[in-house]
Formats: C-alpha cells, structure tokens, sequence
C-alpha cells in the first residue's frame, strides 16, 4: 500500500488518539514507505532491521507529531537518524574489526562499503563540517571536546554539525 501525504497524516492523528486500526494501517504504510527509503541505502540483509529500528522510533515519537503539519518530512527525518546510527555503528564495527586483527576469518566488506560510501558523501562537505560531524557523530566526542579538538567554538561546531548533516541529507535524498 503506498498512501499519500494526507493520509498518513490522518491515520497519523487518528493513532495518537488511540485508534488501534489507524496505528496498524500507519504502520504498515509506513514500512512500505521506509523499505523504499532504505533499499537503496543499505545492503539487502541489513533492510529488515533498519526498518524495524525505525518503526521502532516512530512509535516512541508518535506523541511528538503534531497533525497540522506533514508527516512524511517527519518519517523522513526519523529514517534519516536511524540511517545516520545505523552508518555509525558500521563504522565502529569496522574499527573494531581491525583491532581484532583476525581479518582472513571475517569479512569486513559490508562495513567498508558503508565507510566509503561516507567518505564519498564527505567529500561534498567543506572541511569544518566534515571534521565537527566525524568528531561528534561517529567518534562520540562531546561538543567541547570536538571544539577543544578543532579549535572552533562550541556554537560553531554545532552550526557545522547542522549544515553537515543537512546537506547529507539533501545528498542521499538526491540519490
């Protein structure tokens, strides 16, 4: 079922009042929706629970939709954090993989896919951005310590952060 804006924004509104067959149907058109969204993005085997960590999401934020705005902007920016985690968590199994140093007994191919696939949207990033977005967002520093790091405010390393991850967005929407 593909439903149209409208109507997942009513079936959206109807499930955060209760309506148990509103939220069954919002699912189920929300994981057509999120199946489209991530095939491209992924590889096959990680489709599944990519999309049910973001239903997963959704579910835990419906109380925060607010019904006169549209809904799938706001799946979109659920589905894009969940992407973003899921690009992260690649990344540090990849790191943690090499310090493993057992490499002919594991494959690391899916994990290098996803951290060339960064490195490629990172190039379309200035500099600043993209150190501030690997600092915070995939190396788990705190916003001082990437500024103490960068040399660049606080306030500038979240503007950064921002503009980064809003620009990636646009760039993997493009795609």
């Amino acid at each position: 079922m593909i439903a149209d804006e409208a109507s997942l924004a009513r079936l959206a509104a109807l499930s955060q009042r209760g309506d148990r067959q509103a939220y069954t149907a919002l699912l189920q058109a929300s994981r057509g929706w999120l199946n489209r969204y991530f095939r491209r993005r992924v590889m096959p085997w990680q489709l599944d629970d990519l999309v049910q960590e973001t239903l997963l999401s959704v579910h835990r934020k419906l109380a925060s939709y607010q019904p006169d705005r549209p809904f799938i902007p706001w799946l979109a920016a659920i589905a894009r954090y969940r992407f973003v985690d899921h690009l992260r968590q690649a990344y540090r199994r990849a790191e943690d993989d090499l310090e493993d140093h057992d490499l002919a007994a594991h494959s690391d191919e899916p994990e290098i896919t996803a951290r060339i696939s960064l490195e490629r949207l990172f190039e379309a990033l200035p500099d600043a951005q993209q150190r501030a977005i690997e600092l915070v967002k995939i190396e788990g520093l705190s916003i001082a310590e990437a500024s103490q790091s960068t040399g660049q405010s606080e306030s500038l390393i979240k503007v950064n952060i921002h503009r980064g991850l809003k620009r990636l967005t646009a760039l993997i929407e493009k795609a």
